[in-house]
């Protein structure tokens, strides 16, 4: 793996942040573009767009990649680059040995890109960088516009070896009617306040002419300095004033190159294809230049950003009682005064924390582009014919979640290829179409966000995986186990109904994965599936884990939370109108029948006789319960704190939370809540799923 410098001080390690975020944004592109193209093979006319914006995202790929002294990459990338300038130029056809070569090329570029940032040795590429080589023609290496500096830049670049650290050739010669000057860049954080950093200070130098080379080095006390190599026709008063920003020039052939510690390989701007060539308007594809109202930010520093608007919540709670307390004491003018700013505070740091939100909201479907490869590849190996359809992808969702649910949104999706859907032959058989269908769809609920997988294929045995538990010793008797049951049992770590692995699945983890997350980010796992028409599995999140509005309740002498999201009306009933049947009781409301909860008899507490009491309605049609409480108190902002301690978590309770007066309210897991009044079956706080039994739909065909 390529070298470059671990202690390179604070600016060379932001200018590495910059680089992953860089590479996560181009590789998305890719991704995307890739797929497209596929469907392209064997054609004449390609899309040209297609393939600018892929030769675009590779050869910003490679340029920054070198800046960083990360070979492999730079290498890779430099491949796919070539092949896709043939396929621009015409000097090559698009074909199947083609596709799986820049596909197969990607997902190697990403392995190297992630191995360089957990600093783990690179995998090795040499297969790969030879399979792209054979499908790359030899007059693929010429230049689409022959330039004199452009050509002596890529002769020089040519003779050195990729792979490993390289230093700055000389400057190549100007050509004529322009001169190449040597700028040298020293950030510093004053000059950052301003904006001036090196992406902005490269954009200054694209503008005036083309960027022949790009190297960082590292000085003493990991002072970072960044040298370009410019070429250009304009006159030196434009930059003259560039000295003010830390940015000093001299002619290429009066400065001398540096000697003075390690440096990166240097990138070159000046390859044929780039986006100047084809459209002499467009800012080239080197550029590192975000757009200007963008701001790269640490999701860390957002995650501290949200504990301090926690602590303000819980301090405004706390003057809020505070204030209860004055008002025997204080004239009614002065306590309305002060009242008027605990509001006007209220609603000020509500605007905030929906302010802070809204900068960690991202939307689902960048998990779901992930997906497109996955399927892509599965549908290759195992032989079956499928067809990935994608719904709700601009849902969006806060970024801790998204990136903790990448993993089992994969699971869910191998399972549904490999044990989900049927081959080509058995479908036909059955009367289905060849092409098998999965669906990864989401949705706002609320302050909750529903992600579903789903397929038409052939649905869960329940006979085979009962018949696996009993040999395990899960389950005893002839019982069969309903949808919850399901779900428990095929989420109990090394349960597996294949009895050979494969690259998919069949080796007993992954849906116990996919369960711990879920219950980990505070969120249920359902189950929906029947024999020979599919399955859908959905999983209920919320937004954010940190603040939410909840609902008080008094129960037995005790307050509880329950998330407001969740809670779909209140209602007032008379002890009278309950009736009891089969040990349950339920109440007449809106037609129908709900059955009832008592929380004070789930948590042992002390049990009011009151003629009225009130209801809390959660979950909808036949899955409605109502929640009884002795009194609602009110609506409150609420930190969510959560319970990780294995011996204090209780069924039913999701977390804790501090109202401002020193004592402690449990949060409560209405899905758990639910789910145990509708007499389903579900894990304890063991690590295990919380398995709501999902409420009916119009026809397993028409959802599925």
């Amino acid at each position: 793996m390529s070298d470059s410098n671990p202690d390179g001080g604070e600016f060379f390690a932001q200018f590495l942040d910059d680089y992953f975020a860089e590479c996560d944004e181009h590789l998305t592109l890719v991704r995307r573009h890739l797929l497209a193209l596929e469907t392209q093979i064997g054609q004449t006319g390609l899309d040209s767009s297609l393939l600018d914006e892929l030769f675009r995202s590779f050869h910003t790929l490679k340029g920054i990649s070198g800046m960083v002294g990360l070979g492999e990459a730079e290498q890779l990338a430099h491949h796919m680059e070539s092949y896709l300038r043939a396929l621009r130029q015409r000097d090559a056809a698009l074909g199947g040995e083609g596709a799986e070569a820049l596909i197969e090329g990607t997902t190697v570029l990403e392995q190297v890109i992630a191995a360089f940032r957990k600093k783990e040795d690179a995998p090795d590429i040499a297969a790969t960088v030879a399979r792209l080589q054979a499908v790359v023609p030899e007059v693929s290496s010429e230049p689409e516009r022959p330039e004199p500096a452009r050509a002596a830049a890529d002769a020089a670049a040519s003779s050195q070896p990729h792979g490993g650290p390289s230093h700055a050739p000389g400057p190549a010669p100007a050509a004529e009617g322009t001169r190449t000057w040597r700028f040298e860049f020293v950030p510093t954080p004053e000059l950052s306040e301003r904006g001036v950093n090196v992406n902005s200070v490269r954009a200054r130098l694209l503008e005036i002419g083309e960027l022949v080379q790009a190297t960082p080095h590292v000085r003493g006390r990991g002072q970072i300095v960044f040298e370009f190599v410019v070429s250009t026709g304009a006159d030196e008063t434009v930059f003259a004033g560039w000295r003010d920003d830390n940015l000093t020039y001299a002619p290429a052939e009066e400065a001398a190159p540096h000697s003075a510690g390690p440096s990166a390989p240097s990138t070159s701007a000046r390859d044929a294809g780039s986006a100047a060539d084809s459209a002499p308007q467009a800012t080239p594809a080197a550029s590192l230049l975000a757009p200007s109202n963008f701001v790269r930010v640490d999701l860390t520093r957002l995650d501290e950003l949200m504990r301090l608007i926690g602590e303000l919540v819980t301090s405004r709670a706390r003057l809020d009682e505070s204030l209860k307390q004055l008002k025997r004491s204080v004239a009614p003018a002065e306590w309305r005064a002060l009242q008027e700013t605990s509001q006007a505070m209220s609603r000020q740091l509500r605007d905030l924390r929906e302010g802070v939100m809204r900068v960690r909201m991202v939307q689902v479907g960048e998990i779901f582009e992930r997906m497109k490869f996955v399927v892509r590849d599965l549908s290759r190996e195992s032989g079956k014919e499928i067809k990935l359809e994608l719904r709700g992808q601009e849902t969006e969702i806060d970024k801790f979640l998204v990136e903790r649910m990448t993993d089992p949104l994969l699971h869910l999706v191998r399972n549904a290829v490999s044990h989900g859907l049927e081959t080509v032959g058995e479908r036909v058989a059955l009367g289905k179409p060849s092409e098998g269908r999965i669906t990864l769809s989401a949705a706002a609920s609320g302050d909750n966000v529903l992600i579903e997988v789903a397929d038409d294929g052939r649905g869960i045995d329940e006979g085979r995986v009962a018949e696996r538990a009993r040999t395990l010793g899960l389950i005893a008797g002839d019982a069969r186990p309903d949808e919850a049951l399901l779900l428990k049992l095929i989420c109990a770590p090394g349960f597996s109904t294949r009895e050979e692995a494969d690259r998919a699945s069949g080796r007993g983890v992954g849906m116990d994965v996919v369960a711990a997350a879920v219950e980990e980010l505070g969120g249920t796992l359902a189950l929906a599936t029947r024999k020979g028409l599919g399955s859908r599995f959905t999983i209920e999140l919320p937004l954010t884990l940190a603040i939410a509005e909840a609902l008080i309740a008094s129960v037995g002498g005790q307050r509880f939370a329950l998330p407001q999201a969740a809670v779909r009306e209140i209602i007032e009933v008379e002890a009278s109108s309950v009736k009891v049947f089969e040990n349950n009781e339920i109440v007449s409301h809106r037609g129908g029948a709900l059955p009832l909860v008592r929380l004070s008899r789930l948590f042992g507490l002390d049990e009011t006789a009151a003629p009225v009491f009130h209801v809390f309605v959660v979950g909808s049609g036949a899955g409605a319960v109502g929640l009884v409480v002795d009194r609602a108190i009110g609506q409150r902002e609420i930190v969510v704190r959560g319970l990780n301690d294995p011996l204090v978590k209780v069924r039913g309770v999701a977390g804790a939370t501090d109202l401002g007066d020193g004592r402690v309210v449990l949060i409560l897991d209405v899905a758990a809540l639910r789910h145990s009044a509708r007499g389903g079956r579900q894990a304890g706080g063991n690590g295990q799923a919380r398995a709501p039994r999902p409420s009916p739909r119009d026809g397993f065909g028409k959802t599925l």
